[in-house]
C-alpha cells in the first residue's frame, strides 16, 4: 500500500468585511418568491473584498491566495524557498488573458525555487484535482519535500447571488503537502467529469463591461433535476470506489464532508446518499456562504479536532460544470 502524503493544516484568509445576505443590493431587488428562496438557503452573511467600485478588483483572487499562502508557510515554520512546487487553483476571472496568475503568485510570495503551475477549469472540484497533482508530484519525485496548494475565491460579478443555488463569498486558502506526518493523510481519491454540462453556468464577458457581467444558468430545470440525479449516481459510485479500495464501509467513517451550497442541498445529499453531513458544513455555510473550491478545505480543517488519530473522513466535492470527486483521508497526529 502506498504511504499517504500528509496535508495541512489548512490556512483560510478571510476579508474583514462581513455583509448580511439580506442586505445585499441584488437580494432586495429580487421578486418576493426569489428573495424568500435566497433567505432560506441557510446563509446568514458572506465575506466581501471590495474595491472602489464595490466589488473584488482585478487580481483579487491572487491577492487572497497570496495572503493564505503566507499564513500557511508561517504556520508550518517554512520559508517560501523551502517549497519544491507551488500549485495555484485557478480562479474564474483572471486579471488578464495571456498572463500567468500562477507565476504572479510565485513572485508575490517569493517562491523562486518552486516548480509552479496551475490546475483548474473544474469549478469547486479543481481543488481536489490540484491536491491529486501535488500528491503525484511528491510520490514521483523522492527528493521533493513540500508542495503548496493555494487559491482565491472572489465573486466575478457585482451580484453575489448565483440562482438558483447559493450566495458567493470571498476568501483565500492554502495548504501544504509533505512527507512528514501532518493533520490529514491523502489516502485515496476518485474524480470524474461530464462535458455535457460544460457551460450550464457561465458568464458572457466578450464585449461586455465588467460592471455588466452576470452569472447565468442556461437551464435551471437541468441543474435542479437532471444534473442532480446524475450527481447522486456519480457520487454514490465514487464513494463506493474509494471506500472499497481500502476495505471500508460508510459506518466506519468518522465524518462525511462536502462543499457548501445551501441547507436544502445538504438535506438532498443526506437522503440521496444515505450519509450524515458533518456539522462543520452548515456552520460554515451560514457564516461564509459558498467559497467555491475553498469550502471543502475550510470544512475539513474545522472537523479535525473531532476526529481521532487514525480516523477516516470522506470528502465529496461536485461542480455544475460538471465534475465530481470523492477523497478518503485519515487523521494524522499533527495537532497544529
Amino acid at each position: 500500500m502506498t504511504a499517504p502524503v500528509w496535508l495541512g493544516p489548512v490556512s483560510v484568509h478571510l476579508p474583514p468585511e462581513a455583509v448580511a445576505v439580506a442586505a445585499l443590493p441584488e437580494v432586495a431587488a429580487l421578486p418576493e418568491a426569489r428573495r424568500a428562496h435566497v433567505l432560506s438557503l441557510g446563509i446568514d452573511e458572506v465575506r466581501c473584498l471590495r474595491d472602489r467600485h464595490g466589488r473584488p478588483g482585478p487580481g483579487a483572487e491572487v491577492d487572497l491566495a497570496a495572503a493564505a499562502a503566507r499564513q500557511a508557510l508561517e504556520r508550518a515554520g517554512l520559508a517560501a524557498d523551502d517549497l519544491d512546487a507551488l500549485i495555484l487553483v485557478q480562479g474564474r476571472a483572471p486579471q488578464y488573458l495571456l498572463a500567468s496568475e500562477a507565476t504572479r503568485l510565485q513572485a508575490r510570495i517569493g517562491a523562486t525555487r518552486a516548480a509552479t503551475l496551475s490546475v483548474g477549469d473544474l469549478g469547486c472540484v479543481s481543488v481536489s484535482a490540484a491536491i491529486d497533482v501535488g500528491v503525484a508530484l511528491l510520490r514521483g519525485r523522492p527528493a521533493w519535500r513540500h508542495v503548496l496548494v493555494a487559491m482565491g475565491a472572489a465573486a466575478a460579478t457585482e451580484e453575489r447571488y448565483r440562482p438558483p443555488m447559493t450566495v458567493l463569498g470571498d476568501a483565500g486558502a492554502a495548504l501544504l503537502l509533505g512527507r512528514e506526518t501532518g493533520r490529514w493523510g491523502w489516502v485515496d481519491h476518485a474524480l470524474r467529469s461530464d462535458g455535457s454540462y460544460a457551460d450550464l453556468f457561465h458568464i458572457d464577458y466578450r464585449d461586455v463591461p465588467a460592471s455588466d457581467w452576470r452569472e447565468t444558468c442556461s437551464d435551471e430545470l437541468t441543474y435542479s433535476f437532471r444534473l442532480a440525479m446524475e450527481s447522486r449516481n456519480r457520487l454514490r459510485d465514487l464513494n463506493r470506489e474509494v471506500l472499497a479500495a481500502r476495505g471500508l464501509t460508510p459506518d466506519r467513517l468518522e465524518a462525511v464532508l462536502m462543499q457548501n451550497l445551501s441547507r436544502g442541498a445538504f438535506a438532498f445529499w443526506q437522503s440521496a446518499l444515505e450519509v450524515t453531513i458533518d456539522d462543520a458544513c452548515p456552520t460554515n455555510l451560514a457564516r461564509y456562504g459558498h467559497l467555491g473550491p475553498i469550502d471543502v478545505l475550510a470544512n475539513l480543517d474545522d472537523t479535525a479536532d473531532a476526529v481521532a488519530p487514525g480516523g477516516h473522513v470522506l470528502v465529496m466535492n461536485s461542480s455544475p460544470v460538471a465534475a465530481w470527486s470523492s477523497a478518503l483521508l485519515v487523521r494524522g497526529t499533527d495537532q497544529r
